[in-house]
Order: structure tokens, then sequence, then C-alpha cells
């Protein structure tokens, strides 16, 4: 007597799927026809169902048809056939439960090389975008900073002389008479000591106004008049006509001194 060994459950093929579908179709045939009939027992048209289910016609049509293609994924459509069977007073759970949902795709294959190196490298490209944004962002910060501070200081520093000025007397320089007779022009030179805000009017019309560095030398001439006020009086060197340069005053103290031009003798 031959001995065929019985079948091992555990090294039966899942089944392909094609196999599945066809199963899904042939179960959903008898689930949708078994909800037609209930339907019509109860004397309710698909609109009505569609009104109380919030389920398209379409997919109401398509269950009780048997029409897999007009349908959802499979999980879906087990939620779909328990809506419809509640809407019918039926147990829902336990209709829908019979639907076979097919055994999902796994894959095992390992990720490829290129795959594994981009997941591996994006946070550390995520993190030097991060470090350059911050260094941007502080970096212009700084910037704005630094020009909004001096923007304000510039705008002080009038206000400040102007209150200072009132209580100042203003002094008035002719130019020496020794000068040429022909000579009616003026000219002056200014030397910076250290960092301060000078403004100088040329024949009644301001041709400088801001803060010079120290070090910096600069020239100016009129026909009429020049008049330069500062707002630190130590930290300024003014020469008149090439003379010997003079400091214009104390240190931090606000001067104003005019130089007119000498007038041709008759």
């Amino acid at each position: 007597m031959k001995w065929f060994p019985g079948k091992n459950k555990q090294q039966e093929k899942p089944a392909t799927e094609a196999q599945q579908k066809a199963q899904q179709t042939e179960k959903l045939v008898q689930l949708g026809t078994e909800l037609n009939l209930r339907r019509q027992e109860k004397n309710l048209s698909l609109d009505e169902l569609v009104a109380s289910t919030r389920i398209p016609r379409r997919v109401l049509q398509a269950i009780e048809e048997g029409n897999l293609a007009d349908l959802p994924e499979p999980i879906y459509i087990q939620s779909l056939i328990k809506q419809f069977a509640e809407a019918l007073d039926v147990n829902g759970v336990d209709f829908a439960s019979s639907f076979p949902l097919g055994s999902p795709k796994v894959s095992f294959s390992q990720p490829s090389w290129k795959f594994t190196s981009i997941v591996q490298l994006r946070p550390i490209h995520l993190y030097l975008l991060y470090i350059f944004l911050i260094l941007l962002s502080v970096n212009s910060l700084s910037q704005l900073l630094n020009k909004a501070a001096l923007q304000a200081s510039n705008s002080q520093i009038p206000l400040e002389l102007h209150r200072e000025s009132v209580q100042n007397t203003q002094r008035l320089r002719p130019v020496s008479d020794n000068l040429s007779s022909n000579n009616t022009a003026v000219q002056i030179g200014v030397i910076l000591k250290s960092s301060s805000w000078i403004r100088v009017v040329v024949d009644g019309k301001t041709d400088f106004e801001g803060i010079l560095p120290q070090g910096t030398y600069r020239t100016w001439k009129a026909q009429d008049q020049l008049t330069v006020k500062t707002n630190n009086a130590g930290g300024v060197l003014m020469s008149v006509n090439q003379q010997a340069p003079k400091q214009m005053g104390e240190p931090g103290k606000v001067e104003e001194i005019r130089i007119a031009a000498a007038r041709p003798k008759s």
C-alpha cells in the first residue's frame, strides 16, 4: 500500500493576485445580491440609501451588481458593504467580514545603495542648511542694526547741537587784513584729530553735514563766507587760507565759527 503524505498548510503557496480578485468578485456578487433582495424587501430605492448612507449611487449599484472594477481597494469595499448593510438593518460587521481582503503586498528586498546614501546624507544637508541660514540671518540683522544706529546717531546729533548752540556764542573770524587786496575768496581746511560731526556752510548753502572719521582732511572754499560747526571742537583742527591749523575749541564742546572773505580795499 502506497502512502501519500498530506499537504502541509504552512507549505501552501499564497493565492496569486488573480485568484484573490476572483474570490473577491465571487463574494461581492453573493453579498450584493443579498443586499439587493433586502433593499427590495424594505421597498427602498438606491436614491433613498444615498441620502441615509452618504455613499454615491454608482458605488451602491456596483456593490449590488458585484462589479469589483468600479469599486476602490478591498479594505474600503468592506467598509462600504458594512454601511450598506446597516442601512438595511443588518449587522454590518458580521455581514461585511466575509468579504476577503486579500494579502497585502510586502516587499522584503533591500533598498538600493543610492536610496540608502540619500537617507543617510539628508539630515547632514538639512543641518548644514540650518547653520547657513542662521549665520546669514545674524549677519543681516547685525548690518541692519548698525545702519539703524548710525542713522539714529546722525539724526540726533544736529538736534543736540541746535539745543547747545543756543547757549554758545557764535564767533566771527574775518580774514586777516594783511592778505592780498585782490583775494576776495576764503578757504579753510579741517583735520580730524578724532571722529566728529561737522557741518560746513558755503556761501549760505550747506555743502557737507555728517560724521568724519579720525585722520580725515577736507578743504572748502567760498567767495563770501564759510561756516563750520562741530560737536567736538577739541577734535577738529582748522586752518584759514593755508595758515597754521588751530584747534576749534575744547574737546566735547559745540563750536560754530564763521569765516568771512576779505573785501578789496578801495
